[in-house]
């Protein structure tokens, strides 16, 4: 029985010692310190000693064996990606960031209304990402065929040095769940839109129209009634598409009356109906915009000069509208 006790107390002073030995070496952080920040990248099926042996070449660490046991200390293995090694980190920290795969994380923000040509250029302007994003004309991926309207704009936290096409995919994935819900819903939509692809092409011209979230169900109620009438929708960024090969996007250029006779099937001066497909990525806004826009009777709209729009259920309050917008510009251009 005493044997028992003797045994059970060594235990109990055992795990005690252990326990004081992890408190001690998480407050202390056992191991020689790096002073400056480090970025330091863990290469797929790298091992530890190879990344041990890095470490301590590059003067991260002063001992290999350190970190190895360390390493093991917490669990044995270590992840891949990149990671922020902060300053004054000792070996055990550094080697339990590496076990639990606490790497750095970056925010890629792909704002609402951006054409694919605009979200590849961003995409590429990140130094946070890696890779290429263009196929190779053998290369027949989802990503390789996305078209405006294909993805979904958000942020998007990922590891740094994730691939291009991997946020792509993200986004794309983010926008495909979006059509299943629609789709499992019972695809309703407010005639005469059907189609997912009418639904997003309408939310693109709402989303290039207005800024404001609040407004766009007016701006969707203005095109639907359009569409219901067999009117031309008129409008103006969908001649901007045209005009720039899709960039959607004048660089400061005006949009001229003569601008308006381009021969496009998305000229929506020129042509009746929706254009063939959408002309930018879209918000839920937007989408949600069309899918439930405003009860009006309004089939006219022009800016109001403070951000947001006058609307107007006939062609002579539209003509007076349109006369108070002018003189609002007049105004602000002699200022």
């Amino acid at each position: 029985m005493k044997r028992k006790t003797k045994n059970l107390l060594k235990r109990i002073v055992l795990i005690l010692a252990v326990a004081g030995f992890v408190l001690w070496v998480s407050v202390h952080d056992w191991g020689d310190k790096t002073t400056p920040p480090y970025a330091y990248t863990i290469a797929r099926g790298a091992s530890v000693s190879s990344v041990a042996a890095d470490l301590t070449s590059r003067g991260v660490i002063s001992s290999p064996d350190m970190f190895k046991f360390a390493v093991r200390f917490y669990g044995g293995k270590i992840q891949s990606g990149v990671y922020d090694i902060p300053s004054n980190a000792g070996a055990f920290r550094i080697a339990r960031m590496m076990a639990r795969g606490d790497i750095a994380t970056t925010r890629i923000v792909i704002p609402e209304g951006l054409t694919m040509q605009q979200v590849r250029m961003l995409l590429m302007a990140s130094s946070q990402l890696t890779g290429e994003i263009d196929c190779a004309p053998n290369e027949n991926l989802e990503i390789c065929n996305l078209r405006d309207g294909d993805i979904f704009p958000d942020t998007y936290r990922v590891a740094r040095g994730t691939s291009r096409r991997a946020v792509l995919e993200l986004a794309r994935k983010k926008m495909v769940s979006i059509q299943d819900v629609w789709a499992s819903s019972g695809k309703i939509a407010p005639s005469p839109i059907k189609t997912w692809n009418e639904i997003i092409t309408l939310a693109s011209i709402v989303q290039k129209e207005t800024p404001r979230s609040a407004e766009m169900p007016i701006v969707a109620s203005v095109y639907i009634n359009r569409l219901r009438k067999n009117m031309r929708l008129q409008a103006d960024p969908t001649v901007v598409y045209a005009l720039t090969n899709g960039l959607g996007d004048m660089q400061g250029a005006p949009l001229l009356r003569s601008d308006l006779q381009i021969d496009s099937p998305y000229n929506t001066y020129k042509n009746r109906g929706l254009p063939p497909a959408p002309i930018a990525n879209v918000g839920s806004a937007a989408i949600r915009a069309v899918l439930k826009p405003a009860d009006t009777n309004y089939f006219y709209f022009v800016a109001d000069g403070h951000g947001g729009h006058k609307f107007a259920t006939d062609y002579d309050q539209h003509i007076k509208n349109q006369a108070d917008w002018r003189a609002i510009k007049n105004s602000k251009n002699k200022n």
